[in-house]
């Protein structure tokens, strides 16, 4: 399984680096307007995907993250948010490059965004954590079909092509 999620890994950066080059198309208004989303705007959900992926990767690396609001906006520019999402994205595919033996057969303790101590299993977890991103991804990509701009192709098979087309 570890092979798996280095592969989630570099589908993660790669599908984040297409949709943030679409997303650097739209104007500032656009990049801000409420759609309805749940976190409002590409720049909300943007800035929420970044700080999900910093409070699990904090609590994989064994750390803890202090509790937040969901909608906290870490960057205000487009630019410094995605200099962050760059390194965060590095960030996660060197974790998953080189995961200790039996990594995905433990449990992680934490406590949530609402105080709530929990102990999960790593084996529904680490799903989880990518399917987050991808579930956030294509908010953004709806967003941009909203505000009239074409949203990349961001299906798994395609973005992991050696030569996609």
């Amino acid at each position: 399984m570890p092979g798996l999620w280095a592969q989630y890994a570099l589908y993660n950066r790669r599908a984040n680096e297409m949709l943030y080059a679409a997303c650097a198309g739209l104007s500032g208004a656009e990049y801000r307007r409420d759609l309805g989303a749940f976190f409002g705007s590409v720049h909300g959900t943007l800035n929420h995907l970044l700080l999900g992926d910093t409070i699990w990767m904090t609590r994989f690396e064994g750390g803890t993250h202090p509790s937040t609001g969901l909608d906290a906006i870490l960057f205000e520019k487009f630019e410094a948010l995605r200099a962050a999402r760059e390194q965060m994205d590095r960030r996660i595919e060197h974790f998953f490059a080189d995961l200790p033996s039996g990594f995905e057969m433990r449990d992680v303790r934490y406590v949530n965004n609402a105080g709530i101590e929990s102990t999960d299993p790593l084996g529904v977890i680490l799903p989880h954590f990518f399917n987050h991103q991808t579930h956030h991804r294509a908010q953004v990509h709806t967003l941009l079909s909203q505000l009239g701009h074409t949203p990349p192709v961001l299906d798994l098979h395609r973005v992991l092509r050696p030569n996609p087309t």
